[in-house]
């Protein structure tokens, strides 16, 4: 596990150029292709010069100081109670309040 936080993806495999733009280490495409042709991304601590390099669950993905590791669907950050899931809520007795 890594320092870097951790972005899910809902499939086994990612590739390169699309995983930096999915965790916000650039913002767009042209972003991507550039940052990594110039040899400034690496995975796993090695540089990826390939856009459509596969990554797969558990890969670093750094540029410069910044990073994220490639996730599974199950990593995504998930704010739903399931303790709570089946309750009795009625918005509209609260509405009123």
């Amino acid at each position: 596990m890594s320092s870097f936080p951790v972005t899910a993806i809902r499939d086994s495999s990612i590739k390169l150029g699309q995983f930096i733009k999915l965790a916000s280490l650039v913002e767009t495409g042209g972003e991507a292709k550039e940052v990594i042709s110039a040899g400034r991304v690496e995975v796993n601590g090695q540089v990826e010069t390939h856009r459509g390099h596969t990554l797969h669950h558990g890969d670093v993905v750094t540029i410069g100081s910044v990073g994220a590791e490639v996730g599974g669907p199950d990593d995504e950050d998930d704010y739903f109670d399931e303790a709570t899931a089946d309750d009795d809520f009625d918005p509209e007795k609260w509405r009123n309040m």
